[in-house]
């Protein structure tokens, strides 16, 4: 049996996730601000206190890492110089570096145990870029794949694989007020499938990524974007 801590699983891509992982036959080990194994990334001390949890929930055991929480916040140009600072730390804290405090932990756990698989969820926006008011978010994810990659070509001899899934637009909360925000229509006019992507289909590569994608994969960043961008 394959146990998985998964990161924001509560709803959005998260929860397709869960539930593809669990449809599987994964034991899922839920992270999550109000279910789940409660724990809120923006503070510091919660990535180390959330492994703990999970490690003890598991047994000892964790064979893979899905590092998907993540927000995705407004951070205007125009704002109090203060306030914009505070809201790019905010962004890189929970994106980032909560998610490379996990993955070390992961990384460790795995040294002992024979390996195991890492899967962040990233964006698109790592690779083209986001709005203007979205610098952190974009830097954040572009991060998240130079980790992955980072870790994939560090470790694969001990066993440790490391994969990242960068999203376009998905249909979550998030991504509807991005949509409504900047004006629907003419967002999913620059996608040539002509809409955005299901959470369900994200978590079909996530699934495939934490469970059978062969080890020769490793280091491996997938595309979910309806060809809005092709790299």
């Amino acid at each position: 049996m394959t146990t998985i801590l998964l990161t924001g699983s509560t709803r959005g891509i998260g929860a397709a996730c869960f539930d593809v992982l669990t449809g599987a036959g994964a034991t899922v080990l839920g992270h999550g601000t109000r279910s789940g194994i409660a724990a809120d990334l923006a503070d510091p001390a919660a990535p180390q206190r959330l492994w703990a949890e999970a490690l003890e929930q598991a047994g000892g055991r964790i064979d893979v890492l899905v590092n998907n929480a993540g927000v995705f916040e407004d951070n205007p140009l125009d704002r109090d110089h203060e306030a914009w600072v505070a809201g790019w730390e905010r962004t890189m804290r929970i994106n980032l570096t909560a998610s490379a405090e996990l993955s070390r932990l992961a990384v460790l756990h795995w040294h002992d145990n024979g390996g195991g698989r890492l899967v962040n969820v990233a964006s698109r926006a790592a690779y083209r870029g986001d709005s203007p008011a979205h610098w952190h978010y974009a830097a954040s994810k572009a991060g998240m794949v130079a980790m992955t990659k980072t870790i994939a070509r560090a470790y694969a001899r001990e066993g440790v694989l490391a994969f990242a899934v960068c999203p376009g637009f998905t249909m979550t909360g998030m991504a509807d007020d991005y949509l409504a925000s900047r004006g629907g229509d003419k967002l999913l006019a620059d996608i040539p499938l002509g809409r955005v992507a299901d959470p369900a289909e994200v978590a079909g590569v996530v699934r495939f990524l934490a469970l059978d994608a062969p080890a020769s994969m490793t280091g491996a960043v997938l595309d979910v974007n309806g060809a809005s961008y092709v790299r």
